[in-house]
């Protein structure tokens, strides 16, 4: 960033790096900073990365990359790098500038250009204006960056606006030691082309983020999903196997949702269960360190260490009540297990979650509306029998744990933990889902990426149809360049067939993108589901819907350097709620997009 004032005295001078860098080694450095952006494990790893290898490939003396806190105007710093004088630390808790001080990077930040930039301050000169195409905004600013500069030893700096998703997001800031030569033009047009491939690095890493995030997150209720609690289960069971801590686990499945869903609709049964997970949550929040989680469709499950059977088994008794409050619902079957009451030894996470499941059962056949606690009935106990019989009528002695990833009543399930894998794995191999080949003909091209994707998901979600399509540059016409219908839609009506017979003879649908407001944000990198019926929808969107004979979507789309592109999942009322995959879709057409640009054949 411009110079920086701290507290603190004259910075000693550190060893200058070189001014002159050989353009070969120049090249390495900017595939190194891709590499190793690649590799980080965080964001904070990745702009580290970048931060130390910038430095290096323009010979400075120190680096630091900033990020854009548009809430309270100022630049954060995320990272200091190489020689630092006082008052500047490698990972700065609480170091920030208002960006009102730095009227030059005001005016890149603003200027939303494709590619700002960079420019130079000296130490000399405090006269010295911003570059072309930045009005200069006084002396005072440049007078006071250059006497900042001297005291910290320093001969220039140079700053290298970085944008990220056409947005300005931060900078990157070098500097020069006294003494060196200051930066030059060319110096400004490499920091250019290197903050550019930061912010390449940067999307990358916020894609794989959002991967994990989704890998362990339920789309529908935020909770945690079966995956992190298999994880934590796991974690907490070798913590009571050496050292004995309580290990306790609530599993609660909700009462009528079938009937909700049947008469009210899917919207309806969806608010019931974001209810109950913010209950869950709520209540959850009395035994600290525990995870609430939805394990699929109507289940929920709380996950306790360290505190006593009786206060986990309280909190149940809170949220049984409380349940019964919520609106739409008619409560919750409750079932509890915990190594605090006599279950006998609990060696593995399939024992709990069997003895938690046999005490849900028991609820759920019991109309009870109070938890049923294993362990905790007439001898011998009831749900500890009906867990054990579980065990032992296991495949060759072994316990099967129910897959509770697939929702009830269901073939397919919508579930991250099995949706992002899949498609990864056709992503990377051209893998065949549930047995049958995935039709993709070239899937090294954009168009065939995202066919992979769409089909894969299709096949999971039992979709009925999925179109991929275009957009050129600078065009607002989008047409359909791939498709596939999987099965007649199963909805009363007989146009879905004339729809789809009519897709089959012309599949190079054109949609100009002004009559579609929520596609085209979906093209920019944005995702949605619809349904129709639903109060507030769109009534061009709805109309595809409607004359294709669907009666439910979910959208994503992004663009590369080949233009913008979209990929649509379509339902009938034999397909699961398509609403929770929009974030999942929308992820893993980034994944595909990221690849080798190329416009459709």
């Amino acid at each position: 960033m411009a110079e920086r004032e701290t507290v603190g005295g004259e910075a000693q001078r550190a060893e200058d790096a070189p001014a002159v860098v050989d353009p070969d080694a120049r090249l390495r450095a900017v595939v190194e900073i891709a590499q190793a952006m690649a590799a980080a494990q965080s964001p904070l790893e990745a702009v580290r990365a970048a931060a130390g290898r910038a430095r290096g490939a323009l010979g400075a003396a120190m680096s630091a990359v900033s990020v854009w806190d548009r809430e309270s105007g100022r630049l954060r710093v995320l990272v200091n790098h190489g020689d630092l004088a006082p008052g500047e630390e490698p990972l700065p808790e609480d170091e920030s500038y208002p960006v009102a001080d730095f009227p030059e990077i005001v005016s890149f930040l603003d200027a939303q250009r494709r590619l700002p930039r960079a420019w130079v301050q000296t130490a000399d000169d405090g006269e010295a204006g911003p570059p072309a195409g930045v009005p200069p905004r006084g002396a005072a600013f440049s007078r006071q960056r250059a006497a900042a500069l001297r005291r910290r030893g320093r001969s220039s700096c140079l700053v290298a606006p970085i944008v990220l998703h056409g947005r300005a997001w931060g900078e990157l800031y070098l500097a020069r030691g006294l003494g060196s030569p200051v930066f030059t033009a060319g110096d400004t047009d490499f920091a250019t082309l290197v903050a550019a491939q930061i912010s390449a690095g940067l999307a990358q890493t916020e894609r794989l983020e959002d991967l994990r995030r989704l890998a362990f997150t339920d789309p529908l209720t935020g909770l945690a999903n079966r995956r992190a609690v298999d994880g934590r289960l796991d974690a907490a069971l070798e913590a009571h196997r050496r050292e004995g801590v309580v290990v306790s686990l609530v599993v609660c499945d909700v009462n009528g949702l079938k009937r909700i869903n049947d008469v009210h609709g899917h919207e309806v049964g969806d608010r019931l269960l974001e209810r109950f997970a913010s209950l869950l949550s709520l209540c959850g929040a009395r035994l600290p360190g525990s995870i609430a989680a939805r394990l699929g469709g109507d289940e929920f499950c709380l996950l306790a260490e360290g505190q006593s059977a009786d206060e986990v088994v309280r909190v149940a008794e809170e949220l049984c009540t409380r349940a019964l409050e919520l609106g739409e619902g008619e409560g919750v079957a409750c079932g509890v297990a915990s190594t605090g009451d006599p279950i006998g030894p609990v060696t593995t996470a399939d024992r709990l979650f069997r003895l938690a499941d046999a005490a849900q059962y028991r609820a759920k056949a019991a109309r009870a509306a109070e938890p049923v606690v294993a362990g905790r009935g007439r001898s011998p106990d009831a749900v500890v029998q009906l867990a054990d019989s579980a065990e032992r009528s296991g495949r060759g002695g072994r316990a099967r744990r129910p897959d509770r990833r697939r929702f009830r009543g269901a073939l397919h399930s919508a579930d991250p933990a099995q949706l992002i894998p899949a498609v990864l794995a056709v992503l990377d191999a051209g893998h065949t889902v549930e047995g049958q080949p995935v039709r993709v003909a070239h899937p090294a091209d954009t168009a065939g990426r995202l066919a992979a994707v769409a089909e894969t998901a299709a096949r999971m979600l039992d979709a009925v149809a999925w179109w991929t399509s275009y957009v050129p540059p600078g065009s607002r016409r989008m047409r359909t360049v791939r498709y596939s219908v999987h099965r007649m839609t199963r909805g009363p009506a007989g146009a879905g067939a004339q729809a789809q017979r009519a897709l089959n003879e012309a599949p190079d649908a054109v949609f100009d993108l002004r009559s579609y407001p929520l596609t085209e944000r979906a093209v920019r990198g944005d995702a949605f589901a619809l349904r129709t019926g639903s109060p507030g929808n769109d009534p061009a969107e709805e109309a595809v819907l409607v004359v294709g004979g669907y009666r439910g979507m979910v959208a994503a789309g992004g663009s590369n350097a080949a233009g913008g592109w979209l990929v649509e999942l379509f339902a009938d009322e034999a397909t699961l709620p398509l609403a929770g995959v929009a974030p999942v879709l929308r992820a893993l057409v980034a994944v595909a997009l990221s690849g080798p640009a190329s416009p459709p054949d």
